[in-house]
């Protein structure tokens, strides 16, 4: 379980690095963010591949399979696309803390519904009182650093 609360962190650093580097990106092609986004999608995509076939982990669908996805299972790309653009447009302009803050204190909240009712396919956790308060003091922490 350690291992996996270690690869949650190193996710959570990720999260906090990649904007600099997409606005980096979008800087070395002449401030064209669109550009910029998609070349870090498709290297995204390239390191999906790489790492799957390494490590014998990559079994691609059938062609049944993907017919009979649920239609909302394709939002996570469109997500993810989200997520670069608001890196490349918001983040260098609200700062770094302030843009990781609002990100995480989303994430929490919204996590913390989707736990509550089972939505999306995460197990049932109750919304019990601490979590709630956890949730505002979140809030409250955003709030702090975006505003001082």
């Amino acid at each position: 379980m350690m291992v996996l609360y270690g690869i949650a962190l190193l996710a959570g650093t990720a999260m906090v690095v990649q904007p600099g580097q997409s606005t980096l990106l979008a800087k070395s092609f002449g401030g064209e963010p669109f550009a910029a986004g998609l070349v870090s999608m498709l290297v995204g995509t390239t390191t999906m591949l790489a790492v799957g076939l390494a490590t014998g982990q990559l079994h691609l669908p059938s062609l049944q399979q993907v017919a009979g996805t649920p239609w909302g299972a394709w939002g996570g790309g469109v997500l993810g696309a989200g997520v670069i653009l608001a890196q490349l447009f918001v983040a260098q302009r609200i700062g770094a803390a302030t843009f990781l803050g609002l990100l995480v204190t989303a994430g929490v909240v919204t996590s913390l519904t989707l736990d509550h009712f089972g939505l999306e396919g995460f197990t049932t956790h109750p919304a019990s009182l601490a979590r709630l308060i956890g949730g505002g003091m979140m809030i409250a922490g955003v709030a702090l650093v975006a505003l001082f």
